[in-house]
């Protein structure tokens, strides 16, 4: 018997549509991530991008569970002395929403190329507009 691996030009992409809207970041996040890799898929093969294509609306109404809002942030480190840099997920949400989704998801990927194609697909909007209505997204279940 004869694994099957898929090549690239074989695997039909779709666009799946999610509302950010009073979910659960780090639960959407993993159904982003499975949506991304391919996992649901029959010819999921884990060194090709097998992957769909996500969109998501509405990030700046995502929800933290407990006292995340107050106490979570978010570290970088320039490699200088001093050069330490945490920010509050506060000011990350009233400024860029949107980097809230793709930090959670990005943490989900493989960290390599393959992790980073795969991130390109992952579209994240912080209102209800978004510019792929001509892919018609389907809503993914919850």
């Amino acid at each position: 018997m004869k694994t099957y691996m898929a090549r690239t030009g074989e695997i039909s992409r779709k666009w799946h549509l999610i509302d950010a809207d009073g979910q659960v970041l780090g639960r959407m996040a993993t159904r982003i991530a499975d949506l991304l890799r391919g996992k649901g898929k029959a010819e999921f093969t884990p060194h090709v991008d097998t992957g769909d294509f996500v969109v998501v609306i509405n990030a700046a109404k995502v929800k933290l569970t407990g006292k995340k809002d107050l106490q979570k942030t978010y570290t970088r480190y320039s490699g200088y002395p001093g050069g330490l840099k945490t920010i509050p997920v506060a000011r990350v949400r009233e400024r860029h929403p949107e980097r809230l989704v793709e930090h959670a998801v990005a943490g989900m990927m493989p960290k390599n190329k393959l992790g980073r194609a795969l991130l390109s697909k992952l579209k994240v909007y912080a209102g209800s507009e978004h510019p792929h209505a001509a892919q018609k997204p389907a809503a993914a279940a919850r």
